[in-house]
């Protein structure tokens, strides 16, 4: 049986409380998870960086058992609660791994907080403002579906159709639907805020991109404009892997991250 995580709350600078979860041994390695959703994006996963890593991951407020104050959402934000997580639990640095939104957060804890950030993992993610890929009004227009409709376009975003027949779920990557009306709205709004492109030369860590060939959700051409921004970084591509490319091609995925990791 896999170890559950120790369950810790640290104090955000405004006076928020964030959960936190730590898992596994050795070198820290902080987890970033996509909009909306709590540390139960990484569950299916956790368990292969465990055996070398000491896992970290927290549910971003808003989310999970971490406060959803009514303010306070962006991805500078959201960055800051992330650099009082490593803080409050004594971490003075840490690998870093964010996907999706979680890569946007990931980009201004490498910018913002860079003593805290040791190497960098950005998955599925971009660089936000006027020079990101769009993902087209055909997705946006998917996704703002009310009920079952939406969310079975949001999981053909994630996942291909062969992978989700021989997998019939639970899927944890389609958000905390204990979040209230206003965190979720703050969530979409942060990510939608983004925009890194200016300072992203500044990152100083050794940085690794991930992103799958046949992302509609986050298009694959983000992946090259992160690269050209950040000085030392280089872009791994999964074929034929959507939005969620680290759980549906969990093997591979994990596999180039943990190479990455061990330098």
């Amino acid at each position: 049986m896999d170890p559950v995580p120790s369950e810790h709350v640290v104090t955000a600078a405004d006076g928020s409380r964030i959960a936190c979860q730590l898992a596994g041994s050795g070198p820290a390695l902080l987890l970033l998870a996509g909009q909306a959703n709590d540390h139960g994006w990484w569950g299916p996963v956790r368990r292969d960086f465990e055996a070398g890593h000491t896992t970290i991951t927290l549910d971003c407020r808003g989310t999970g058992a971490s406060d959803r104050p009514r303010e306070g959402y962006s991805t500078r934000g959201f960055a800051a609660d992330a650099a009082a997580v490593l803080a409050g639990l004594g971490i003075d640095r840490a690998d870093v791994y964010g996907t999706s939104m979680g890569g946007r957060v990931a980009q201004w804890l490498a910018i913002e907080h860079p003593d805290r950030v040791a190497r960098l993992v950005l998955g599925c993610t971009a660089p936000g403002g006027p020079h990101s890929i769009d993902r087209g009004r055909t997705v946006r227009r998917g996704l703002a579906q009310p009920g079952e409709a939406g969310r079975e376009f949001l999981l053909d975003l994630m996942y291909t159709p062969a992978w989700r027949a021989a997998t019939p779920g639970p899927y944890p990557v389609v958000g905390d639907p204990s979040m209230p009306a206003h965190a979720r709205a703050g969530h979409l709004l942060a990510s939608h805020r983004h925009d890194a492109w200016d300072r992203l030369p500044e990152i100083g860590a050794p940085t690794l991109i991930v992103h799958g060939t046949e992302d509609l959700m986050t298009p694959v051409a983000n992946a090259g404009l992160l690269a050209a921004r950040i000085p030392d970084s280089r872009v791994e591509l999964i074929e034929g892997a959507r939005h969620a490319y680290f759980h549906e091609f969990r093997e591979r995925a994990g596999t180039i991250v943990l190479d990455f990791l061990a330098g």
